[in-house]
């Protein structure tokens, strides 16, 4: 169960002291009334066009003020149409009408006519208002960290402080979880607990920012939100490759890179000045969004699709706005219009991207592989130019190879080069298959015929399709083959659609059909006569693009070649003689070594490039044109076409004379004039160290969501993160030092019944891990856990049969080896259309939205993938064996030691009472069935240890299952 529900329902009806509105405090509209007529009155009087009725508008205060109709009169509730209407006993009246269930309860309608007679004082929301820095009241006592003067102003107003300090264990545990996702090892909690020094806590702060696992931790938080996966998301949900940008994120993160830039590099990285490959990597971004590749699929509708979601994500990611209802309509409760969504999709107009099919991925090249590929070049190029080194032998050898090929071209039929004439347009596939463009008894190669010029087309390759252009139109293809005496010859041809041959002048093939090319469709034999004949190939087509395949046994000399040879010597021109000797060095077993030294070079250079990794980038193209869609419909162009401009409530770029692009786009999100973008981090930040935001929801910071518990720390919060800089580091620095991060995470009796949701911050928040943390923790207390950082998504243990319904192609999931089964979670392949089990079981999302807020369940699948996944089974099986091992000599102080590496504390009598009567109960199964034990204890990869009695290791391996499936082992508190 989420707790936006919740929370809106404490705002709106008060039922939390938090927001209690005493007698004697004044109205406050942003506070107390703007909610009640989002929710209430907005859907017939807000800022859509389409639903607003009366045409009466409640959103903005020159509507609600203005006009004849004196629907509010400051200070007058008694002359105000508002409550007038909102108080009447008359049932078709009364506003908001029945009909709508949106009926207001008695003290929403006091609320609203205390407003009134009060003055009716407007507000702009909070949101979009820029922030104002202002100091706490407790600022100089709290000079230090003023988060907690913010906290405690609210906290005091309630008559409450904060709870007391969590001790030392639970403190490192929740910094541990917090900023790496991982667990302290005893050895780091004993020297936390036992360093005194009053500086203790800030060293493990530091050392744990400098953490190569800082990064992980928080690119497991933004891949949520940028919706990051390893396939397409739509129809076969087929694989991507877009690993790098992980890595990005991650290095982004770990370097402290600045959240200004690293807004720029992800919207316009590719159109930075110079942009390196991590910033082209960084623009894949924009191609996170899901595709597809099906058959029937409309690129057109696909496009509309792309351009939407771009607009929809991006909002929410950097503007935590919701955008999306105006693809088809204006917004119901914020500013936002339909002309501004279109106009926003316009940004990104300029994307290369296909509407059917999957994205291409691009090397990602750094400055190291450049060199190693110019040191190939050098290579390659110092080995062919050995081979230019004339030579007598070679000389002689050239001479001998001539006259024996002249001897046998005597006996072989020699085909010459192709010419290609057309495309020819008709008006149907019929008219393009029957109409004679060409005369096939009159062939001249050096005559126009119809406009057009025979062309010379050395890519037509034997055996391979080669492709032309032009629906509805047919193309001519020519060439000669020279014939020692009369002879047959089979032809195997294929084409896309129909097929015409002729032979010197007589049609010997007509096949009339509609087709796919592929080699040998049409075998024809062709009759030659002695010397040179003429083979022509029509081919007609009736749509798109198409194509023609010829094959035919003949020399392995090529036609150009051949054209050289059948040319007197003292004839030949220098050109020629040039030609003929660089093929012959291409074949002189003289030179064999050299070529396959070069050879050997090229296969080198291009397994390396091969091996280079892929990903998704942003290349930027002439933009297409964006129109705005009458309610969203793509195929309807009747409106007007879009340039790209920000949200017209938020001003403009000031681009003047020219079309902004998506770099003009980023500096403007990236801006400290733009009020949503700071705002928006910090809040997200604020949920990940203290449980929930301060504003929610998380991904909407309009109308419809609910005032800050704290607005002015949400406002220092923003202006503290533009002023440093964007120093991500700095702000989570700022937000774990504070004694309200520090503080216990149990409810007080007080507390819990006047602040139950923890909105008032008196207490720390306690809750499960995420989905790979909670996989992680178990790998490292277990030692199985490897943690080398980044590289390409890892397959560990799924289910078998689980990918069964996945098709187009049919699938099956190829479990890693070694290291891959034991990296991080935040490594695994995910495949948004089947997202690993166990992911799912601890709620991690499938990443087709923008996900800012995970849901936090508690279901019994959670225990059972804990017990009975192949991972925690092996995991248990491998820390069983380091309690044998590293455990002492008696079962307490196994029992003992296994919670002070899992929990970092003791075992409790009681807890160690319940272990033994555990490991008891299956130590006597166990040894009644040593099959059975070593069958449990083989579930995995890892082999099983030497020198240790089966059956004992597998009861241990039981009291780790338990262990691992405590509810305090992934819980972060």
């Amino acid at each position: 169960m989420t707790r936006q529900p919740l929370l809106l329902a404490a705002f709106v009806f008060a039922s939390s002291a938090a927001f209690v509105v005493a007698a004697e405090e004044p109205v406050e509209f942003n506070r107390d009334i703007r909610q009640i007529l989002t929710n209430k009155c907005f859907a017939c009087h807000g800022p859509d066009d389409n639903t607003r009725e009366a045409e009466l508008r409640l959103d903005s205060e020159e509507a609600a003020f203005g006009g004849e109709k004196k629907v509010i009169v400051r200070g007058k509730p008694e002359a105000s149409a508002l409550i007038q209407r909102i108080f009447s006993e008359d049932e078709d009246e009364r506003m908001p009408p029945a009909s709508t269930n949106k009926g207001l309860t008695p003290k929403e309608k006091e609320l609203l006519k205390r407003w009134v007679a009060e003055g009716a004082k407007w507000q702009v929301h909070w949101a979009y208002v820029p922030p104002v820095k202002r100091a706490p009241k407790n600022f100089d006592r709290l000079a230090a960290n003023p988060i907690d003067g913010f906290v405690l102003e609210r906290l005091e107003k309630a008559g409450q402080g904060f709870s007391n300090p969590a001790d030392r264990v639970t403190l490192i545990r929740r910094l541990y979880f917090d900023l790496i996702g991982l667990p302290p090892t005893p050895a780091e909690v004993d020297a936390f607990v036992n360093d005194k020094s009053p500086g203790a806590y800030k060293k493990v702060v530091d050392r744990l920012f400098t953490s190569p696992h800082f990064g992980e931790r928080l690119a497991i938080y933004w891949l949520d939100v940028v919706r990051y996966a390893d396939s397409n998301g739509y129809h076969a949900d087929k694989p991507r490759q877009v690993a790098p940008y992980r890595d990005y994120v991650i290095s982004a993160f770990n370097s402290n890179m600045p959240y200004d830039r690293f807004i720029i590099e992800q919207l316009a990285g590719d159109l930075l000045p110079e942009a390196k490959i991590e910033q082209r990597v960084a623009s894949g971004f924009n191609m996170l969004l899901q595709t597809t590749d099906e058959g029937g699929a409309q690129a057109k509708e696909y496009l509309a699709k792309y351009s939407a979601d771009r607009v929809r994500n991006t909002s929410q990611i950097f503007l935590g706005s919701t955008m999306g209802c105006c693809e088809c309509h204006n917004h119901k409760f914020d500013p936002f219009t339909q002309k501004d969504f279109y106009s926003f999709a316009a940004f990104f107009a300029d994307i290369k991207q296909v509407g059917v099919g999957n994205a291409p991925a691009y090397p990602v090249q750094r400055e190291a592989d450049t060199k190693k590929l110019a040191e190939f070049d050098t290579q390659i190029a110092a080995a062919k130019k050995a081979l230019d080194i004339p030579t007598p032998q070679l000389l002689a050898d050239q001479i001998v190879w001539e006259e024996k090929l002249a001897e046998s071209l005597k006996t072989d039929t020699q085909f010459g080069p192709w010419h290609v004439l057309g495309p020819f347009a008709a008006a149907s596939f019929d008219e393009a298959h029957a109409k004679e463009f060409v005369s096939a008894t009159d062939i001249d190669l050096s005559k126009e015929v119809g406009g057009k010029k025979w062309t010379k087309n050395d890519k037509i390759k034997d055996g391979k399709v080669h492709s032309f252009v032009g629906g509805n139109s047919a193309v001519y293809l020519f060439r000669t083959v020279r014939a020692p005496v009369a002879t047959e010859i089979g032809l195997g041809l294929g084409s896309d659609d129909s097929l015409q041959v002729w032979v010197n002048g007589t049609r010997i093939h007509n096949n009339k059909v509609g087709r796919a090319p592929a080699p040998n469709q049409d075998k024809v034999t062709a009759k030659l006569e002695e010397g040179e004949n003429q083979l022509l190939f029509k081919v007609a087509n009736g749509g798109g693009g198409f194509g023609f395949v010829f094959n035919s046994k003949q020399s392995s000399v090529p036609p150009n070649v051949l054209a050289i040879l059948n040319t007197a010597t003292e004839q030949r021109s220098d050109a020629q003689l040039t030609e003929l000797s660089k093929y012959f060095r291409s074949i002189a077993p003289l030179l064999k070594p050299k070529r396959d030294e070069v050879a050997k070079l090229e296969a080198t250079k291009k397994a390396y490039q091969a091996a280079l990794p892929k990903s998704l980038m942003t290349v930027a193209v002439t933009p297409m044109t964006i129109k705005l869609l009458n309610r969203g419909d793509w195929m309807d162009e009747s409106g007007p076409v879009m340039q790209p401009a920000i949200p017209e409530f938020l001003g403009s770029l000031g681009v003047e004379g020219r079309r902004a692009n998506r770099l003009d786009l980023a500096k403007w999100v990236a801006s400290s004039k733009n009020p949503l973008t700071s705002r928006t981090l910090v809040n997200r930040l604020w949920k990940l160290y203290f449980g929930h935001g301060l504003a929610t929801p998380l991904d909407d910071l309009g109308r419809q969501g609910t005032l800050p518990t704290h607005p002015k720390l949400l406002d220092w919060l923003a202006i503290e993160l533009v002023e440093s800089g964007w120093d991500v580091q700095h702000m989570i620095r700022l937000l774990v030092s504070s004694n309200a991060y520090q503080q216990v995470s149990t409810v007080r009796p007080e507390l819990k019944k006047l602040d139950p949701y923890n909105e008032l911050y008196g207490r720390q928040s306690r809750f499960r891990l995420d989905a790979e943390i909670v996989r992680d923790n178990a790998l490292a207390v277990s030692g199985l856990l490897a943690l080398d950082l980044g590289g390409t998504s890892v397959y560990p243990y799924q289910p078998g049969g689980y990918w069964r319904h996945m098709n187009f192609p049919a699938r099956t999931w190829p479990t890693s080896k070694d290291k891959g089964l034991y990296r991080r979670g935040l490594y695994t392949h995910w495949q948004r259309m089947f997202l690993h089990p166990s992911m799912v079981a601890f709620d991690a999302p499938s990443r087709e939205e923008c996900t800012v807020e995970r849901p936090r369940s508690n279901i019994p699948q959670q225990a059972l993938v804990l017990l009975n996944d192949p991972t925690y089974v092996e995991a248990a099986r491998a820390f069983a064996e380091r309690i044998v091992s590293e455990g002492g000599a008696t079962s307490e102080s196994k029992f003992d030691w296994a919670y002070r590496e899992v929990l970092s504390r003791g075992v409790t009598d009681r807890e160690a009472a319940v272990l033994k009567r555990v490991f008891e109960k299956h130590l006597a199964t166990w040894q009644k069935d040593d099959a059975a034990a070593k069958a449990f204890l083989g579930v995995g990869a890892k082999p099983m240890p030497g020198g240790m009695d089966a059956a004992e290791l597998a009861a241990w391996t039981s009291v780790s299952r338990v262990i691992l499936n405590l509810h305090e082992t992934i819980t972060r508190s």
